[in-house]
């Protein structure tokens, strides 16, 4: 296509200020007057202000002149161009239409009684499971808190042998032969009937030189004079004796350890008696030792040891 003259423009390409250009001059565009375009056999689109009409709404006044508003009627008062719905075709009815009885045909509300039900019965189980497992947990803590409150069957209660011993209050101490710190060639044993310790065991194999029972005592009340008891036994015609050491120094006399059950030669089983001597202790923890030295006669065994408070002579 080449550039030139399409004819007479259609009302859609119209420039309603084309007087104002050269080309639409030449065109014969002039100055609207009476509603068209500048164009000559211009489409009219252009009305006056108020002269369209909408649905039967009131008119405007042309332009330049008032136009009459129509006046609101003072508060309470009818108003003229009032008109009620009901009046109108189609309008609003006139009876007030009354709800919905609760027959079978009627929309229900809804249940609240039943949403209070179910909710009361929700809260309720909550509470319960709340309940339960606080319970629960207070028992495991009380288990908890009771482990081990007393020695379970693999558990010992009962002391392990020591060298060391301390008495109840308002006592002083007694102990097997068997518990204390055994030298030399003292050794246990059990064979020997009678014998008054835990199990029936003693010492024996004190009939060598340096063979020894060594025993720490504790809780001594104060310093004096105490009483040593030592059951034994000896048998044959010859009497024994071995050295008592007290805190490291040798006591004055020796532990005698007469046959005063007759006992034939080897029969240990009748010859278990006591003896005893007269060592001063101080107060606290002490050491005693009885040992077979030289010139000593050690052919006995011992079971148990005890002291009592003074110079006695009978240990009960």
């Amino acid at each position: 296509m080449t550039p030139g003259d399409n004819g007479a423009s259609t009302p859609e390409d119209e420039d309603p200020f084309g007087y104002l250009y050269a080309d639409g001059q030449a065109r014969g565009a002039q100055p609207p007057s009476g509603g068209g375009y500048g164009y000559p056999n211009s489409v009219s689109r252009v009305r006056a202000v108020g002269e369209r009409t909408y649905g039967g709404a009131p008119q405007a006044a042309p332009y330049g002149q008032q136009q009459t508003v129509p006046q609101q009627a003072a508060y309470g008062q009818p108003n003229a161009h009032y008109q009620a719905p009901e009046t109108l075709p189609g309008g609003a009815p006139t009876g007030r239409q009354s709800a919905p009885s609760g027959g079978g045909g009627g929309r229900r509300g809804p249940n609240t009684k039943g949403l209070l039900t179910g909710a009361i019965a929700v809260v309720a189980v909550v509470v319960i499971g709340i309940g339960v497992a606080m319970l629960n947990d207070s028992s495991d803590d009380k288990s908890g808190s009771q482990a081990g409150a007393s020695p379970t069957q693999a558990q010992s209660s009962e002391p392990s042998a020591s060298s060391s011993t301390s008495a109840a209050p308002g006592e002083l101490p007694k102990t097997d032969a068997s518990a204390l710190q055994l030298t030399g060639g003292a050794a246990k044993a059990s064979d020997v009937k009678g014998a008054e310790a835990a199990g029936g065991t003693y010492v024996g194999g004190l009939n060598t030189v340096g063979s020894s029972v060594t025993w720490t005592v504790n809780d001594i009340p104060e310093d004096g004079p105490y009483t040593l008891f030592v059951n034994y036994s000896a048998t044959g015609g010859e009497d024994q004796s071995m050295t008592v050491t007290v805190n490291g120094k040798e006591f004055g006399s020796k532990l005698g350890m007469k046959n005063y059950r007759h006992a034939a030669d080897g029969d240990f089983a009748k010859g278990w008696t006591t003896s005893f001597v007269w060592p001063t202790l101080k107060k606290g923890t002490n050491t005693i030792a009885v040992s077979c030295q030289a010139g000593d006669k050690c052919n006995v065994l011992l079971d148990q040891m005890w002291l009592k408070k003074g110079q006695v002579q009978r240990s009960s």
